[in-house]
């Protein structure tokens, strides 16, 4: 029989996953991981291998604490167009308290491009939220709250790399300005067109 770990998982992986996120893979050494999670080295080695199999499982525990939660709210909100809003408000005000910017932004600039495998991880978790974007875009389309004529894959594909963006660009100092004019970019692009050909709950620009 293995013996009892004793230390709680959930604990140590958010250690781990502060860590990766606020200094990055390669700077990261197993030395500073063990003395963060509060581990030996041979309790470290035992319960996960080596850092990149640490690092994927951080990965994992990190989507299924932010983007993942993100995403069911998008899938369970019956107003998809109100729920796209919300996703960008929610990234905005994230990337405004935070110039760590995304753990799995970083990573893709990071450890995407030299590692297949790990980049292979970023990629599903990017494509998580890509998804979700486009059911939700359909089913705005469907109920007539989101325009038609947008092209909804290439348009999730759009407001992904808008989020990608923001937080990249947070990591600039660029501002909560700055930031929401990106979110808001997309955002007008929802509206359904009205029948003299603007735009449904915009300014008409007159007064």
């Amino acid at each position: 029989m293995g013996r009892n770990r004793s230390f709680d998982e959930t604990e140590v992986l958010d250690r781990a996953v502060s860590l990766f996120w606020s200094h990055g893979y390669g700077a990261t050494s197993v030395r500073d991981l063990e003395r963060a999670m509060g581990m030996s080295s041979a309790s470290f080695y035992n319960a996960f291998g080596d850092k990149r199999s640490l690092f994927k499982r951080s990965l994992q525990h990190y989507l299924d604490r932010s983007s993942r939660q993100r995403v069911a709210l998008l899938d369970a909100s019956p107003s998809p167009r109100e729920a796209i809003e919300a996703f960008l408000d929610a990234i905005v005000e994230a990337s405004s308290q935070s110039r760590d910017g995304c753990l799995l932004v970083n990573s893709a600039a990071e450890v995407a491009a030299h590692d297949v495998e790990l980049g292979e991880d970023v990629a599903a978790g990017l494509r998580e939220v890509e998804e979700a974007l486009h059911r939700a875009v359909v089913r705005g389309q469907s109920d007539g709250s989101i325009s038609d004529r947008l092209d909804a894959p290439a348009f999730a594909k759009a407001i992904l790399g808008t989020i990608v963006s923001i937080r990249v660009m947070s990591r600039t100092a660029s501002g909560t300005a700055y930031l929401r004019a990106l979110a808001d970019s997309q955002i007008a692009m929802l509206a359904p067109a009205t029948p003299s050909g603007g735009r449904s709950g915009g300014s008409s620009g007159e007064g």
